[in-house]
């Protein structure tokens, strides 16, 4: 049994679905209708229709269809129960359940619970920072060191958490297993209820609607405890998903179609300060998948404004599989060295405004770092420089990118552009320099696949050959995992540049599964014949064959035929 049928019929008619997916995406007035970009599936010319009239909505792209409670559930992943208990406090309404459905209405009453006990939490802490004598120092610090004024303060309800172990426990009176499953505490050796914040200042964390799910806390400059701690993972709060400052600047987002991912809370309140409403923090956690899943309904251009080693760093091949993946562009707001936008913010608004409008594609930003460095003044400097802006631009996806940004090279470096895209040409040399400061300048496919072997070396161990991968740096990678014990043998045993890409994949968690990563390299693997078979029936069969590759149902069984077939030919 579920909520009662009356009490959906009212939330339903008293929902207002044009201001509900006004929320996630831009929405125009067309005639009667409003129109958008599908949340639900990549596109770039509008094909969402909402009927505000009769409270429904279609997508003439995908045929996503609905009303308010499906728009919901689908959006945030919701039940039925809970997409309808969510729009009905967003309506002042209550809602009844029939009898028979009391595990399910139990979990959801815990989970409010939750909320309102973390809710009345951050408000506790809020007023002893506005008032509370032992909040003097955070007062200063915030006021002095950050240029917070009250204003600020009550904006983003900052808190101030005293140095008692169990002050918040004493003064609100929260049951153990709600100070626990709110992270607001735990119980100690003793068997005492203990704070889980102490002497910090407090930046609560609100979810996309507002509602508190998390605390970040700082400690004060010269405290000998560490200088951050963050709520740790409730059944509230998923950092990989929870962004800090989205409830505040998803208007902003939606308006611009932008985007501003940083790292950190008074990062986001500088930014926002600055005039930069649409600007968001990861919660103790590197930007990854999810975050972009929950932003790319806000914003197709994604907008990282990290200070400039950070930027650089980021995994390059990543970003370029998000792009292609959910049709985004990313791009990198350029902060002078040293500086994050927190700190620009306070010393020059005007220039971190600046830096968001003209942030750069990923790629441009990467290039210029290298040759913004290099020395251009000498034949040496100027071919130094080339080597690692080709090794940068190779890893793009798309060939006709990579062809703009050898033009750029060509300007910079003065060497000719045939001569430049003849290293970029498959089987040209290995740069050697580059490649060992970006050991895996091969293709995504091979990457991929050695990320697979050395994280899930069960599920690949008799199913790869060397035949699969093209001769160069990942092949050597590939037979010094088949030759070795372990991954530190492979390493110590491997030439510097195979083990610089053995470390590097390393530490990068696969993409795709098993089958899907190799299918991907089983097709480069074929694309890469010549001759290609002679004989019409071997080339119909591989043809069949290797689009069974695309088919989930026959993928498994066709890589490994594939493989086999590809061993033979070279023995042949």
């Amino acid at each position: 049994m579920g909520i009662v049928a009356e009490d959906i019929a009212r939330v339903r008619a008293a929902s207002d679905l044009v201001a509900i997916a006004g929320e996630h995406i831009a929405l125009k007035r067309v005639g009667r209708q409003y129109q958008g970009l599908c949340p639900f599936h990549a596109e770039k010319s509008p094909s969402f229709s909402v009927n505000p009239a009769l409270g429904v909505y279609y997508c003439f792209g995908c045929q996503a269809s609905g009303d308010a409670i499906t728009f919901v559930r689908e959006l945030e992943h919701l039940d039925f129960a809970e997409a309808v208990e969510r729009l009905a406090a967003r309506a002042g309404l209550q809602v009844r359940y029939d009898e028979g459905s009391g595990a399910a209405s139990a979990e959801r009453k815990r989970l409010a619970g939750l909320r309102e006990a973390l809710e009345r939490a951050i408000e506790w802490y809020h007023q002893r920072l506005l008032t509370a004598p032992d909040a003097a120092a955070a007062r200063h610090y915030l006021r002095a060191e950050r240029g917070y004024d009250g204003e600020v303060v009550r904006a983003y309800r900052l808190g101030w958490a005293p140095e008692g172990w169990d002050t918040l426990a004493r003064a609100l009176r929260l049951p153990n297993d709600v100070l626990r499953d709110t992270g607001l505490g735990f119980v100690n050796a003793r068997g005492r209820a203990q704070d889980s914040f102490r002497g910090r200042v407090l930046f609560p964390i609100f979810d996309v609607r507002g509602e508190p799910v998390g605390i970040g806390g700082r400690a004060l400059p010269g405290d000998a405890q560490s200088k951050y701690k963050n709520s740790p993972e409730t059944p509230l709060y998923k950092k990989s998903r929870v962004l800090y400052g989205l409830n505040w600047a998803k208007g902003a987002m939606v308006e611009r179609g932008e985007v501003v991912i940083c790292e950190g809370y008074t990062d986001v309140i500088g930014l926002q300060r600055a005039g930069v409403a649409h600007a968001v923090a990861t919660c103790g956690t590197a930007f990854g998948e999810d975050h972009v899943q929950v932003l790319k309904n806000f914003g197709r251009r994604l907008v990282l404004a990290y200070d400039a080693d950070a930027a650089g760093q980021a995994a390059a091949e990543r970003v370029y599989e998000w792009e292609r993946k959910h049709d985004i562009d990313v791009a990198v707001a350029a902060f002078p060295a040293g500086e994050d936008p927190a700190d620009l913010a306070r010393r020059d608004p005007e220039a971190l405004h600046r830096a968001v409008v003209e942030a750069r594609p990923f790629l441009a930003f990467r290039l210029e770092r290298v040759l913004g460095a290099a020395d251009l003044h000498t034949a040496e400097g100027r071919a130094k420089a080339a080597e690692a802006a080709l090794a940068i631009i190779a890893e793009h996806p798309n060939g006709l990118v990579r062809d703009q940004y050898v033009m750029e090279v060509e300007r910079r470096t003065k060497i000719d552009h045939e001569r430049l895209r003849e290293r970029l040409r498959p089987g040209a040399k290995p740069i050697e320099r580059a490649a060992l400061a970006q050991p895996a300048t091969l293709g995504r496919a091979e990457v991929e696949v050695l990320r697979i072997a050395v994280h899930q070396p069960e599920a690949v161990a008799d199913r790869l050959h060397q035949v699969l991968f093209a001769p160069g740096v990942g092949r050597r990678a590939y037979n010094a995992l088949a030759g070795a014990q372990t991954l530190h043998e492979a390493i110590d045993g491997a030439d510097d540049v195979t083990a610089a890409l053995l470390r590097r994949v390393a530490v990068e968690e696969p993409l795709n599964d098993v089958d899907e990563g190799l299918a991907a390299l089983v097709r480069t693997a074929i694309d890469r014949l010549r001759p290609v078979p002679a004989e019409n029936t071997e080339r119909s069969w591989l043809k069949r064959s290797v689009d069974e590759l695309s088919d989930a149902g026959t993928q498994r069984v066709a890589v490994d035929r594939l493989v086999r077939w590809l061993v033979d030919r070279e023995g042949a």
